[in-house]
């Protein structure tokens, strides 16, 4: 077997995973204290990607009692001829529905993960980009949190598609208002809930 042909060298591009977190809550609860934002991680890709708040389970945690112990999983695949890594999105939670752009996934349901999208659990929005490389057996994820909900963006970007250039452009006024949450505004905390949790959690 000519090992050369399956082992990556140094110089090997790996494909990286961009994932950016939004929560209205973000500035006021530490939600990712386990994450390591700001630096490329090396991830095996034949071990898939699991996010939520059970450190036994998940590569990834959020520190949030609402989120499920595992919520997401991503796992990376080639197609035959092809060096491209591409990824699928699964939904690991029992309590709610995740939503890929305009598609929802039930629980244990995946799908193709499109190289930008939009996802969204509870009150958490997360961007995920994929930037292509040519390492096979590894790929990079990077975390960062974004100060304005992703959403906002997208809605923008597809406005801008639809509209002609003759109408007047929106005014974004106030962007940081919804960061502004306090702790004991109930109101606008997730969704997500797990039937493990005590009820005073």
């Amino acid at each position: 077997m000519n090992v050369s042909l399956t082992m990556e060298t140094e110089e090997d591009l790996l494909t990286c995973l961009q994932i950016k977190f939004y929560h209205p809550q973000q500035n006021c609860k530490g939600f990712y204290g386990r994450l390591p934002l700001g630096t490329r991680r090396r991830h095996t890709a034949d071990d898939p990607l699991r996010l939520g708040r059970d450190d036994q389970a998940c590569a990834y945690i959020l520190l949030d009692p609402r989120v499920s112990r595992k919520q997401l999983a991503l796992y990376a695949y080639h197609i035959p001829q092809s060096s491209e890594m591409l990824f699928t999105i699964q939904n690991l939670s029992q309590r709610g529905k995740l939503s890929v752009n305009t598609s929802a996934l039930g629980y244990l349901e995946r799908m193709d993960l499109p190289d930008k999208a939009l996802i969204r659990f509870g009150e958490y929005e997360i961007l995920i980009i994929r930037e292509s490389g040519e390492a096979m057996a590894n790929f990079e994820v990077e975390f960062e949190v974004l100060a304005v909900p992703p959403s906002r963006e997208t809605s923008m970007s597809l406005w801008k598609e639809q509209t002609s250039m003759s109408l007047p452009p929106v005014m974004e006024t106030c962007s940081d208002s919804r960061i502004s949450l306090s702790p004991e505004d109930s109101s606008f905390g997730p969704q997500e809930s797990d039937e493990t949790l005590p009820c005073d959690s």
